[in-house]
């Protein structure tokens, strides 16, 4: 099969939480682990594949999903920040998923992604056949993040602490967005946590 087909989501699990002090991607919220939560919305959605990059912590976050029809890649270099976790997961789906359309990058921390924010996400590049498509909060754009994969070639060429945000800036008259207003939501300290136990 040659044509192009679906999109994938890419999962970037790989940080060893050094602010809070323990995998973030176990942390319990609604009686679920993030990485466990995000997983399922993905897996939920309208995905054709989706691709967990582990790092830090591999043999617990891979425990946690090993029931879920999900696929586990291990990034050894994640010390060297989230571009090289974006660099293997996309050199994976290039290698188990040719002819992909494109792919949505997400990361574990944001306890507010759904199914619904993925398939719309998908959706908007469909409708508007948009290349990139951002989630907006906070007047600014960020992840989850939908690529076409015209833009794989320069996503594996990001480094270091570089995110998918620096391309979407660099083609900001090709792509579009959805407001995620609370995208802003992430966990990075314990103080982040204890804030979003006592929101819910």
């Amino acid at each position: 099969m040659s044509e192009l087909s679906g999109y994938a989501i890419i999962i970037l699990a790989a940080g060893n939480s050094s602010r809070l002090g323990e995998p973030k991607q176990l942390l319990v919220y609604q009686n679920k682990t993030l990485i466990r939560h995000i997983a399922e919305a993905a897996i939920e959605a309208k995905s054709a594949a989706v691709i967990v990059v582990t790092g830090s912590n591999a043999p617990s976050i891979e425990k946690e999903l090993h029931s879920l029809s999900c696929h586990s890649v291990h990034n050894p270099d994640w010390e060297s920040g989230m571009a090289s976790s974006i660099v293997v997961g996309t050199d994976e789906l290039m290698r188990t998923h040719p002819n992909i359309a494109g792919a949505i990058y997400a990361v574990s921390d944001q306890p507010f992604v759904s199914v619904a924010l993925f398939d719309a996400l998908i959706n908007k590049a469909l409708e508007k056949n948009s290349g990139i498509v951002a989630s907006e909060y906070d007047n600014t754009f960020g992840t989850p993040v939908l690529f076409s994969n015209k833009y794989f070639p320069a996503l594996l060429t990001l480094s270091g602490a570089e995110g998918a945000k620096k391309l979407v800036k660099k083609f900001a008259d090709e792509a579009t967005s959805i407001p995620f207003p609370l995208g802003s939501v992430d966990i990075d300290t314990p103080d982040d946590y204890q804030k979003l136990l006592r929101n819910s």
